[in-house]
């Protein structure tokens, strides 16, 4: 919201000054963060004329139209729950994220049912689901096939969808697991809980030529995914195309993974729609 920090009349300068809080914090930006914008007329006080003051209102007009248009698009990016939302595949439950929990979100928020063969999800919080009596351990590979039916219709921007493995302690606050994510703007992440949160592909999403890309917002888009472990490393495969291998020293330890062994599953962004077919693992 605006508030007029100061007013301050000079011989040769009129100032004003005003600063701009953000209604809620930037995605990366510090959330104490004050934006300041100077209106400066070098004209006399007493010379101002009415087109000066008119050509000043619609300055400060643009200027505050520029200040808040970040945290229009900020606001946009909150999770929406769905209506008549909740686990509905046979053998499955799900868990919101941490953060969103810590927010009042629910398992309720996001929706996951059987339709025509494949699952369909559609998410307001972000959420993981998993079949409660399936676990892997030692080597093996987790795949499934995603599409976006309507690429970005939850949304201004992607969101992504993936797979998870080595799931445990899931449903409770100490939970941990490892995630390979894809976006249909061609881009893929690699993370994980342990229970907070690390980053093995870096600190933003990824671009790689063999993710698929939507040809326009509105399309379907889809990708095959697959998260393998061996004996010392795990991968993720978009496409059938290797898109990061990571030592199993970077992924198992202290603030990661308890193990690799543990549950597997699908994963879901916040606000986004998808379906998934093919979801199996072998060994």
């Amino acid at each position: 919201m605006a508030r007029w920090d100061r007013i301050l009349s000079l011989d040769r300068f009129k100032i004003a000054r005003f600063e701009v809080r953000p209604v809620l914090p930037p995605l990366e930006m510090d959330p104490a963060m004050t934006f300041s914008v100077n209106v400066l007329s070098h004209e006399p006080k007493h010379h101002i004329t009415r087109m000066n003051r008119i050509s000043g209102r619609a300055s400060l007009i643009v200027a505050l139209a520029l200040l808040f248009a970040p945290n229009y698009s900020i606001a946009q990016d909150q999770s929406n729950a769905v209506a008549n939302g909740g686990v509905f595949v046979k053998g499955w439950t799900g868990q919101v994220d941490a953060a969103e929990a810590a927010s009042g979100a629910k398992i309720d928020g996001s929706r996951f049912m059987q339709m025509e063969g494949v699952m369909h999800a559609v998410t307001g919080p972000s959420v993981s689901y998993w079949q409660e009596n399936q676990k892997a351990d030692g080597s093996y590979t987790v795949m499934a096939k995603f599409t976006e039916p309507k690429f970005k219709n939850l949304s201004g921007h992607p969101h992504p969808y993936g797979l998870f493995i080595g799931g445990n302690d899931l449903g409770t606050d100490k939970s941990s697991m490892l995630y390979c994510m894809a976006y249909g703007s061609g881009k893929f992440i690699v993370r994980g809980f342990g229970p907070e949160s690390f980053k093995l592909s870096g600190d933003r999403s990824t671009e790689n030529a063999a993710i698929n890309i939507a040809k326009e917002d509105g399309a379907s888009v889809s990708q095959e995914i697959a998260i393998t472990v061996s004996a010392d490393a795990v991968s993720c495969s978009i496409n059938r195309t290797v898109v990061g291998t990571y030592p199993k020293a970077d992924v198992v330890g202290a603030g990661k993974l308890k193990s690799t062994n543990g549950a597997f599953g699908v994963r879901f962004g916040h606000n986004v729609e998808a379906t998934v077919s093919g979801f199996h693992m072998m060994k």
